[in-house]
Order: structure tokens, then sequence, then C-alpha cells
């Protein structure tokens, strides 16, 4: 017979001693990086690298967009989404080409023979869902996203560079309280 044991992740006397007035940030913390990880290894077993799929996300829905629109869509170092855009571009996935209407702009766009990959994304993406919400039945997932939703709303309202997407969602939470940032 086992005894019930508290898990050691959820014992505060266990935090560092910084953290203990913030367990919940510092549990946020700790469960992005775990997430990170995770999504890194689904997106092997697709030749993505973490953060890839959010490019070919927004591309297989947007269609040709400058790179700056990307940039600041994605909110991510230029010098990062450019790394990403070359590996994306050598694996066939993406093409750039300059933009007719600004020859210094860059379109970039996914190609066709990237809708293959689409079909990958959206079931690594899927077996990521089912792998991080195991145990939570449908009740719990939705208020989880729920409370997900009111926390970025939250931190949205404290970022002045909160990106657009996110303030969106965030506006969607509260009821289009959301503020601050451009």
């Amino acid at each position: 017979m086992t005894a019930e044991v508290e898990p050691p992740c959820t014992d505060i006397e266990r935090l560092p001693t910084a953290a203990r007035r913030g367990p919940v940030s510092h549990t946020v913390s700790r469960v992005a990086r775990l997430h990170r990880i995770a999504a890194g290894k689904v997106l092997k077993g697709v030749g993505l690298y973490p953060g890839q799929e959010f490019v070919m996300m927004y591309l297989w829905d947007a269609g040709a967009v400058r790179q700056s629109a990307l940039i600041k869509a994605l909110d991510l170092d230029p010098s990062t989404v450019t790394k990403m855009l070359q590996r994306l571009e050598q694996a066939g996935h993406v093409l750039r080409r300059p933009d007719p209407d600004d020859r210094r702009a860059v379109l970039v766009e996914a190609t066709d023979a990237s809708c293959g990959l689409l079909r990958e994304v959206e079931l690594a993406w899927g077996d990521l869902e089912e792998h991080t919400l195991a145990g939570l039945d449908a009740k719990d997932r939705t208020e989880l996203a729920r409370l997900l939703g009111r926390v970025e709303a939250n931190l949205c309202t404290e970022t002045a560079d909160c990106p657009e997407e996110a303030r969106r969602a965030a506006a969607a939470v509260t009821g289009g309280a959301v503020t601050g940032g451009a």
C-alpha cells in the first residue's frame, strides 16, 4: 500500500527562495520551457525546428507577405526570422522574392511543395496538444484555455510591445479591454 504523496513540483517550500513570492510565474516558466522541448521533439519528426511551424502557419494562412510584416506578426528578432527563412527556403518550404511594388522589400510565401508539410504540422501539433493535456477532461481543458487567455491578457496589458495576434486573442478573452502598446 502506497501513501499519497504531494508531487515535489507543487511544494512551495521546494521553490528557489526568490521564486516563493511568484510560484505561479515560476511554474509558467517551467511549463513553457518543457512545452518548447516537447514541441521540438514532435517537430523534429516533420523536419522543422521549434518556431518554424509558426512561420509556416502564418504563411499558409496569409499567403505572400512582406518579410517585415512576418517579423512583426511573429514578434521575433529580424535576424531570427531571416535565419528561419533561410533554412525553410533551403528545405523548399518557402520562397522569397522581391516585392514588385517596392523592390527593396522582400515577399515571402509558402511553396506548393510545403502543402504536405501542413498536414504533418497539424498532426504534430495535435499530438503535442494531447501529450500536454493528458489527464484533463474537456471541461478542464476549456477552463485551462480560459485561464491562460486571462494570463495572456494580463501580460499584454503590461507589455507595450504585445504582438497584435496576442492582443486580439486577449481582447476576445476580456471583451476588448486590453490596452497598451502599438
